[in-house]
């Protein structure tokens, strides 16, 4: 028996044709994939001769802005929010002030030294001398030291009596001296207070503002008149004073500009809780108006009325939410008491129904609830 060997010739590609071109290189599986070669030389790290050469990424380099690579981006630095800068030195301190009862004595030495020098001159009239009990003296007329005694005794009174002063409780007197801060007053009661100092009063009561109707917007960008109540008081009656001008214009324009920034909607269009606008005006309001002396404690929104121009439209659309919101919740009502009656139904056993027949039941129980939820419905 003779074995039959057959050898099957094949041709082998030549090195770096096409066929083994294509072969070694795999299809893209990214169109917008780019490959790049890795030098031989990198495999062999322990060669010292090797020099560094900068390459690209060696595995894929997708395109910028396709989503494909992700973009690095430095941390956001937030800005700081400016504040109203008041001079440092401007700062509420307290005043010195004497008991009134120093006052009035003093004003009453300088009184009884000028009757005595009206004695001393001769020109006090006899009934006064009587009635003050005087020894008779004819006078030794009015000269320099007469008139001394005079401008002594007068000036001692003047700064005595035009010192006095009366301290009310949530009252308080800023002093300044040639435009100078000189302290404030809390103290309450007779007071003497140097009658050279400029006073002014200051009321540091807690108060309630109603401000007059306000531009503001809703949610939606809608124009609104909104009317705010304020309640704050002083808390640092230096700055207060002479930080601005007037605190209570200040203030108005505070409120003005926290309304511009926070939405406002009217009564029974909320879409958050109620409190929310309330808490955002007396946050802004409160770091605005805090650097010159006022303390606030809340901003409210009691009334906000679209304007004119735009109310009939709201009008309108409020008027056609309620209705759509109505009819959603007496469709889902009828559907809730369709169900709750075909599950009894069939739970119990008192009917047995196929897939027609519960369809036509349905049908007839929706057709018969909604009907009489349109009868008794306003």
């Amino acid at each position: 028996m003779s074995t039959t060997s057959s050898t099957t010739t094949s041709h082998t590609p030549e090195p770096g044709g096409p066929v083994e071109d294509a072969a070694a290189r795999p299809a893209r599986l990214i169109q917008n994939e780019s490959t790049t070669e890795i030098p031989v030389h990198l495999l062999f790290r322990g060669d010292p001769g090797t020099a560094p050469v900068p390459l690209r990424p060696a595995v894929v380099g997708r395109r910028q802005g396709t989503g494909e690579q992700p973009r690095l981006r430095g941390p956001v630095v937030a800005k700081p929010k400016s504040v109203p800068e008041v001079d440092p030195e401007l700062t509420e301190r307290q005043a010195r002030v004497v008991p009134g009862a120093v006052g009035v004595l003093a004003g009453v030495c300088g009184v009884a030294g000028c009757v005595l020098t009206s004695w001393w001159a001769g020109v006090l009239p006899s009934l006064a001398a009587e009635a003050l009990r005087l020894p008779a003296y004819a006078g030794a007329g009015l000269g320099p030291a007469q008139w001394a005694a005079y401008a002594g005794a007068g000036a001692l009174g003047l700064f005595g009596f035009g010192g006095l002063a009366r301290g009310r409780t949530g009252q308080a007197w800023v002093l300044g001296l040639f435009g100078r801060y000189r302290g404030t007053v809390r103290r309450t009661g007779l007071l003497w207070i140097n009658p050279l100092l400029l006073r002014r009063r200051v009321d540091v009561r807690l108060r309630h503002w109603r401000s007059e109707p306000m531009p503001a917007a809703d949610g939606n960008g809608v124009a609104l008149k909104a009317v705010t109540l304020v309640v704050w008081r002083v808390r640092d009656t230096a700055r207060a004073t002479l930080g601005v001008e007037d605190h209570e214009t200040y203030l108005r324009e505070c409120v003005e500009a926290a309304l511009a920034r926070v939405p406002v909607d009217p009564p029974g269009t909320a879409r958050g809780p109620a409190e929310a606008p309330g808490e955002a005006l007396t946050r802004l309001v409160a770091a605005d108006a805090g650097p010159v002396g006022l303390e606030v404690f809340s901003v409210r929104p009691v009334r906000a009325e679209y304007a004119p121009e735009v109310a009939a439209a709201m009008h309108r659309r409020r008027i056609a939410a309620l209705d759509a919101r109505q009819r959603a919740s007496a469709l889902t009502s009828v559907v809730d008491s369709v169900e709750d009656t075909v599950t009894r139904l069939t739970m119990r056993g008192l009917v047995e129904l196929d897939d027609y027949e519960r369809k036509v039941l349905v049908r007839d129980l929706t057709v018969a609830f909604c009907a009489g939820r349109g009868d008794t419905g306003p």
